[in-house]
This record gives C-alpha cells, sequence and structure tokens, in this order.
C-alpha cells in the first residue's frame, strides 16, 4: 500500500482519521490560507485542501496526501478561526439562532499518478438562542479558539445546537470520513480490507 499522509496540523482531523485504523503520517503544509478576492466559500475550501496537499506531496514520490479545509458561513459571511476568546463571544453572538452552513473541502491527490480528486462536502447547523451567559460559559469552559465557528462539536459545543443536517458529522469536525473512504477506495484502499 502506497504511504498515506494527512496534510494537517489539526489534531480534530487525526482524531478522525484514526476511526479508519489505516497507518498514515501526517504533515503541517504552510500555505497562505487568505481568500482570493471575490472568490467564493466552496471554491475557497476547495481550492485550500487541494494546496495543502499539494504542499505535502512534493516530499512524497508514491504516497495518497489528505488535505483537507474547512469554513463557517453564516448570512453569506465566512467565519474563520477566532482566535481570541473575544472573537469567539462575537460569532457566537452572531450565530445564534441562526442557520449556518459549514463548507469542508477534502482533496486526494495521488503522487505516483499525479491525479487528484477533490469535493466540498456541505453540513448544517441550526443554532439555538443563545443568551449573553451562556456564550461567555461555553467560550470559557471550552476555549474554542482554533475552531471555524467558535466551537468544538465534538465536545460540549453540541450543546449549542437545535438541529443538525448533513451527509456526515465528521465533517463538522473537519474530516468528511464517508467521502473519504469512497476516495480512498478509488486509490486502491479499502478501509474494510483485512490488511
Amino acid at each position: 500500500m502506497q504511504t498515506l499522509v494527512l496534510a494537517s496540523s489539526s489534531p480534530y482531523r487525526r482524531m478522525l482519521l484514526d476511526k479508519l485504523e489505516l497507518p498514515y503520517q501526517h504533515a503541517s503544509p504552510d500555505i497562505d490560507e487568505s481568500p482570493k478576492p471575490a472568490e467564493q466559500p466552496a471554491a475557497l475550501v476547495k481550492r485550500l485542501a487541494i494546496e495543502k496537499a499539494q504542499a505535502i506531496a512534493t516530499q512524497f514520490d508514491s504516497a495518497i496526501i489528505i488535505g483537507s479545509d474547512q469554513v463557517a458561513v453564516c448570512d453569506g459571511v465566512i467565519l474563520g478561526k477566532p482566535g481570541t476568546a473575544t472573537k469567539a463571544h462575537e460569532q457566537l453572538k452572531l450565530l445564534s439562532g441562526k442557520r449556518v452552513t459549514f463548507l469542508t473541502g477534502l482533496a486526494v491527490i495521488n503522487t505516483q499518478h499525479q491525479t487528484i480528486d477533490a469535493i466540498v462536502e456541505p453540513f448544517n447547523v441550526q443554532f439555538r438562542t443563545l443568551s449573553e451567559q451562556q456564550i461567555e460559559n461555553y467560550v470559557a469552559k471550552e476555549q474554542p479558539l482554533n475552531c471555524a465557528g467558535s466551537f468544538k462539536s465534538e465536545g460540549l459545543g453540541i450543546a449549542l445546537f437545535e438541529k443538525l443536517e448533513g451527509d456526515d458529522p465528521n465533517s463538522l469536525i473537519g474530516l468528511p470520513l464517508i467521502q473519504l473512504t469512497k476516495m480512498l477506495l478509488t486509490q486502491g484502499i479499502d478501509v474494510l480490507s483485512s490488511q
């Protein structure tokens, strides 16, 4: 089997990929993640997923490289990682009572065959109406400063939601495993094989 490499520094994506019980390496891609002028959210995450995988692909002759990127979109505005508790509080106040779409770009590059497969997986979240105190308590407890949308759905962040809509809840955390297993299968990697 070719070497499998996750082009990500995210511990959440590694946690998700671990579920597939495949041996893999991980490396942090160093790319500019700034949106291009007038770039739509879906185009942005697809491009960044590809660029992250390409940044790592140069280091391997025969590997399958997985790249992923995610943004949250609310009222047409892209929400990135807040970085500070103040910005996390502001984001969650904005999201309170609203429907938010999370777009996750996923790219798989085969360095041996020079092929790129990429998709964008949407996932919708209906936020509960949150009080200032609930937001403050959540941000203080979970510190979701490096998460798009200012929450961790795999943790206490689940309490922020009224409803989840999508094909794969893993995509909300940052790696759509259902699509990934299909993409890996086209590369000859069957996660359900006995290997």
